[in-house]
């Protein structure tokens, strides 16, 4: 069995720690749906609907939570995976934003110790073509002072100055004939899509009912207010009895309004994200390094994740599908044409492993980039139906908590939150270093089960086949499969490629090399027919092939085929 260190825990942690795996049972959890009355029903499944069903499951009530998709599957599984103050927020004023997104930070750290790490930002300083030049560099390194004393110092690092020579040991493929020096400042980063199926799960463990693949078709009004929804799931209707309904499907929320109301005017703006993935073999670089994107007022981050480089974001208004949002092939050369800029080596689109797009839900005006409006959250009450929109990752545990305020006010109860220090499913008892420390298998359990790694080296251990990888040269192994069908509410082929394990985005190719294993795994696991794991495989292979389209066009270049 691998054996993870852990440091003894405090009562909190010794509380939230399980002797056995949280099980997930898709068919019980659609009966409860069907045959119970909830205080809260949250539609959404992102990070922000995640968190008010574990606040509101922390405080005592009835919860359900329901997704259309699969957990994460929308914005919260897309982003730039920063849990951050927000350096431009600062810049923008908005220094409350700041200060709280610190604090928000720390708990993150504390709660998810296994899923949030510290990462350190370095901006070089250029003679001239960087984010920006000596000449600034004092009134930006005074931003970072304003960043340390909001709330940056509790990360445990302030930040510093540093040679050319330091730069270029953090980075050492920086183009180097104008670097005068750099600047690095300390955040944090987390795997988003496993970040909110913890807090899902954590949810779950406290007793809400969480169900994905279940599409809300219609809401369930009397005497003016919502009183439950109707949903669709495995090919079945259920009607869901509710006295409070929140609304948090992010950029879909305008959708769910308008069911309530048919004279609902939208409200929230999408702002476009992508990223692309490059081999970390180009760029070498041991933190996240800031550059400008030629043509764009936005810098771009370059951060690592094993053994890939995520290269993004940008930051433009969206007006097509939201059902239907790629990379596309413009935006991955600009990304490519500002790495290739910064970097002294070569790059094409030939290096791009993977990409993805996301959407954030902005409210709050019609007119301007959306890169300079503010990303503070909105909560809304009509008709007894609670909405919340924009926000950010790292302040999806405090929208949770003003959400559940508001459901208990109309409700008439009241109930502290505690989700402040409750540690999420795995963190309990969790050290990150020393499990960092022991490299290997354990290490990279480790860091995405925390104190839960045990149970899936159990697996192994009843049948060591599972040990196995699931593909020659990625870390994933066979048993993580079984672990998500039995205790993460894995469906498909797709919904452990792209969340449970972030193949899709980190290695898009060999995903679907190991797409026809997975299939037979979960088919094992889930009992699905032979045809219908054949459909998922080939349904799964026919959309990487269509983002890869969008992406290199006709000629597949970097299809590795």
């Amino acid at each position: 069995m691998f054996t993870l260190p852990s440091r003894r825990p405090n009562a909190v942690a010794a509380r939230a720690t399980l002797s056995a795996p949280l099980r997930l049972d898709r068919r019980t959890a659609l009966t409860d749906l069907e045959t119970g009355t909830f205080d809260v029903l949250v539609i959404g499944g992102g990070v922000t609907g995640a968190y008010t069903a574990l606040d509101a499951a922390s405080r005592g009530l009835k919860v359900a939570l329901v997704e259309r998709d699969d957990f994460a599957s929308g914005t919260s599984s897309k982003s730039s995976k920063m849990v951050h103050g927000g350096l431009r927020y600062i810049e923008q004023g908005n220094l409350d934003l700041v200060r709280h997104s610190l604090l928000e930070r720390q708990r993150f750290r504390r709660n998810a110790p296994h899923l949030v790490q510290r990462l350190p930002f370095l901006f070089p300083i250029l003679a001239k073509d960087g984010v920006f030049d000596a000449r600034i560099a004092k009134a930006f390194e005074s931003l970072l002072w304003t960043y340390d004393l909001a709330g940056g110092w509790r990360i445990g690092k302030l930040h510093q100055r540093l040679t050319v020579d330091e730069v270029l040991a953090h980075a050492p493929t920086l183009r180097a004939e104008n670097l005068k020096g750099g600047l690095m400042y300390y955040d944090s980063r987390a795997d988003d899509a496993r970040l909110t199926l913890a807090i899902v799960r954590s949810a779950a463990r406290l007793g809400a009912v969480v169900v994905n693949g279940a599409e809300v078709t219609g809401l369930r009004t009397a005497g003016g207010r919502v009183t439950g929804a109707t949903v669709q799931a495995d090919g079945e209707q259920i009607d869901i009895r509710a006295r409070v309904v929140v609304n948090a499907t992010g950029v879909w929320a305008d959708r769910v309004e308008g069911m309530a109301d048919s004279g609902h005017q939208p409200q929230v703006r999408p702002a476009k994200g992508v990223h692309i993935v490059l081999p970390w073999s180009k760029i070498r670089n041991d933190c996240t390094v800031t550059v400008p994107i030629p043509g764009r007022a936005r810098r771009a981050t370059c951060t690592r994740w094993g053994d890939v480089v995520v290269v993004g974001t940008t930051d433009t208004d969206y007006t097509g599908s939201t059902d239907d949002v790629h990379c596309t092939r413009e935006e991955m050369d600009f990304l490519l044409e500002g790495a290739q800029i910064a970097f002294d080596t070569k790059l094409d689109a030939s290096d791009v492993l993977g990409s993805y797009a996301g959407l954030r839900p902005l409210v709050g005006g019609k007119e301007g980039a959306t890169l300079d409006m503010r990303r503070d959250h909105h909560i809304t009450v009509s008709a007894g139906m609670v909405t919340v929109t924009g926000g950010k990752l790292t302040t999806s545990r405090h929208m949770g908590e003003l959400v559940v305020d508001k459901a208990l006010g109309l409700l008439g109860r009241k109930a502290k939150c505690r989700t402040k220090n409750l540690p999420l499913i795995g963190g309990a008892g969790y050290d990150a270093e020393a499990t960092a420390a022991t490299g290997g298998v354990a290490a990279h359990l480790g860091g995405r089960y925390g104190t839960e790694a045990r149970f899936v080296s159990a697996l192994v251990d009843e049948n060591p086949a599972l040990g196995e990888p699931l593909i020659e040269g990625q870390p994933f192994l066979k048993a993580e499969v079984v672990f998500a069908a039995r205790s993460e509410m894995a469906r498909s082929v797709d919904d452990v490629l792209s969340r449970r394990t972030r193949l899709r985005l980190f290695a898009r190719d060999a995903s679907v090399e190991a797409a026809p294993l997975v299939g037979d795994l979960l088919g094992a696991e889930l009992g699905l027919s032979p045809e219908t794991v054949a459909a998922q495989v080939e349904q799964y292979r026919a959309d990487v092939a269509r983002e890869k389209s969008i992406l290199f066009g006709d000629n597949l270049l970097g299809a590795n085929a």
